[in-house]
């Protein structure tokens, strides 16, 4: 089918109803303009059938960019909020169970809703419907001044590609979908929102037989910053076997990269990723810089690494390169460049609260907390311990005997009087795997922080840390659980306020059994503060050197 050059008005979308191989074909992607501005619902929607492709068309909508906040999500009284776009709703493109599907140069201007939008049934398990979407590829399109989502699949669609496209100033996702095999591949992107991967609001049980939420995001450009979900991608609530790698993020005034592992009685955990090769310049040139992080990792089975993180001229405090929080296990964050932030590597502990006590052994936690709730193929807290907080400090311990995936409840070994609100977080005696080894860190106020419960198989080994021109930098390195250090180079923090090692007793106040061994500490005024000098002594401390160290142990 043909569209002459021309401006087409829509009073209501094209609907093409199984097609079996139909090309819907303009002369360019500029002269043949499909504008539903004063209509309503998709330009086109597809509806089952086996193939059809769209080429060289325009889309014009009713809602820019500056209509962004109306076509939100808005708040009602006395009843649930309702998304703005329902009331003026257009989309370029709608996609319900069409098995292949190619969009080659076709461009998207002031739609209220998702541009470019599937939606339709899919696998189960093993379980195959008759009808659902195989293969959806966008190449060379774009997506400019609109007031919500650019691309989105609200469905387990399977092998969509978003490719060499262009994403300026949208006002909600660049992309958003739950659905397996994505490739987010060569794009463009500034100020738009988060590549959003995962949002699956189910814990069913097949999404651990038959996982969703793959995705491949590389080679891609982000400008700017987002103006909408606080980051520009982002893997949580379910999503699995992400790669974010060789992205560049120029300029940017917001958090980069997030694997969120947070989830609740509603949402499956997001694990197994890879972030590596990206070069993240968390320059800002915002008129109010944010307080913001190229990598924040806090679901399990991870690899961070190879990544240059940096920010251009004099340390930004409002920046940390990467963050890193428990209860995930097996991390690995290795061959990072980091330069000018004021945090280089954080890793922090994750609290919840009692919701419900069911019995002495039983209680239910808070569902929006931090502290995940794990998958049914997991470790499930099987052995680990629970730490009971009281104004901050810790007042008691238990030992998990199990977490029930279904019914969202942890169940203690022993009884303990509880009651709903009771502080806690959670750690693994045996092992949480993490390793921060070979990265070099410099000109960052706050280097490495540790400030975490760790474990026997927590170790930082093989880093090059230096003060570079930084100032007023407190330590070094910060420990305050169990971490060990080996083999670590650390160099330059001659200022005589500051200390090179802060270590501190873990969190019910002991002395962590650490390894301090064979690190080389040069050029630095205090190794040591007076609070750390028992705790250094009461570690296994061999083979270390010090060399033009004023104060060392």
């Amino acid at each position: 089918v043909y569209f002459p050059p021309g401006h087409y008005r829509l009073a209501a979308g094209i609907t093409v109803a199984n097609p079996m191989g139909i090309t819907l074909e303009g002369p360019n992607g500029v002269d043949a303009v499909l504008d539903i501005s004063e209509g309503e619902g998709a330009c086109i929607r597809l509806r089952d059938g086996k193939e059809a492709t769209l080429r060289n068309l325009c889309f014009v909508g009713g809602s820019g960019f500056d209509q962004r906040d109306q076509m939100g999500h808005l708040r009602t009284k006395g009843a649930s909020g309702v998304w703005g776009f329902y009331f003026m709703h257009c989309n370029a493109l709608g996609i319900s169970n069409t098995e292949r599907v190619l969009v080659e140069n076709c461009h998207a201007r002031r739609m209220s809703a998702e541009c470019f939008y599937s939606a339709g049934r899919s696998r189960v398990a093993d379980k195959e419907p008759a009808q659902y979407t195989k293969a959806i590829t966008y190449l060379r399109c774009s997506v400019e001044d609109c007031a919500r989502n650019a691309f989105n699949n609200n469905d387990m669609a399977e092998n969509t590609s978003v490719l060499n496209c262009r994403v300026v100033d949208v006002g909600g996702c660049t992309w958003e979908g739950a659905s397996r095999f994505v490739k987010f591949c060569g794009n463009y992107v500034r100020n738009g929102g988060t590549v959003a991967m995962g949002n699956v609001r189910s814990r069913a049980e097949h999404y651990e037989h038959l996982p969703t939420g793959q995705h491949l995001v590389s080679d891609n450009v982000f400008e700017s910053g987002v103006c909408y979900g606080g980051c520009q991608v982002r893997a949580a609530a379910g999503a699995v076997q992400v790669l974010v790698t060789d992205n560049t993020f120029v300029n940017f005034g917001t958090s980069a990269i997030e694997i969120i592992g947070q989830a609740d009685n509603r949402h499956l955990t997001a694990e197994t990723s890879t972030i590596s090769g990206n070069v993240i310049d968390l320059t800002s040139f915002l008129a109010e810089p944010q307080k913001r992080w190229a990598v924040m990792v806090t679901g399990s089975h991870a690899i961070v690494s190879d990544n240059q993180v940096y920010v251009r001229g004099d340390t930004d405090e409002d920046v940390t390169a990467i963050r890193l929080r428990e209860p995930a296990v097996n991390i690995s964050v290795h061959d990072n460049l980091i330069r000018a932030c004021g945090t280089g590597i954080l890793a922090e502990r994750a609290d919840s609260r009692v919701t419900e006590v069911i019995d002495e052994l039983t209680f239910a936690a808070l569902p929006s907390a931090r502290v995940h709730f794990e998958r049914r193929l997991s470790h499930r807290y099987r052995g680990w311990h629970v730490v009971w907080l009281e104004n901050g400090a810790a007042v008691g311990e238990s030992v998990i005997e199990d977490f029930d995936p279904d019914e969202c409840r942890f169940t203690l070994r022993e009884p303990r009087d509880m009651k709903a609100n009771d502080a806690f977080e959670v750690y693994s005696p045996t092992g949480t795997n993490w390793t921060l080894h070979s990265n070099t860190i410099t000109d960052c106020t706050a280097p490495l922080v540790l400030d975490c419960y760790g474990s026997a198989t927590a170790v930082a080994r093989n880093n090059t840390i230096t003060r570079g021109q930084a100032t007023g930098v407190e330590q070094a390195v910060l420990i305050a659980g169990r971490f060990s250090l080996l083999g670590n180079t650390i160099s330059g923090f001659d200022e005589p306020e500051s200390a090179t090692l802060r270590l501190r007793p873990d969190r019910l106040g002991n002395p962590p059994p650490n390894v301090y061994r064979d690190n080389i500490f040069e050029g630095c005024c205090n190794v040591l503060d007076a609070e750390s000098l028992p705790l250094w002594q009461a570690a296994t401390t061999s083979g270390n050197v010090f060399i033009g160290c004023a104060n060392q142990p």
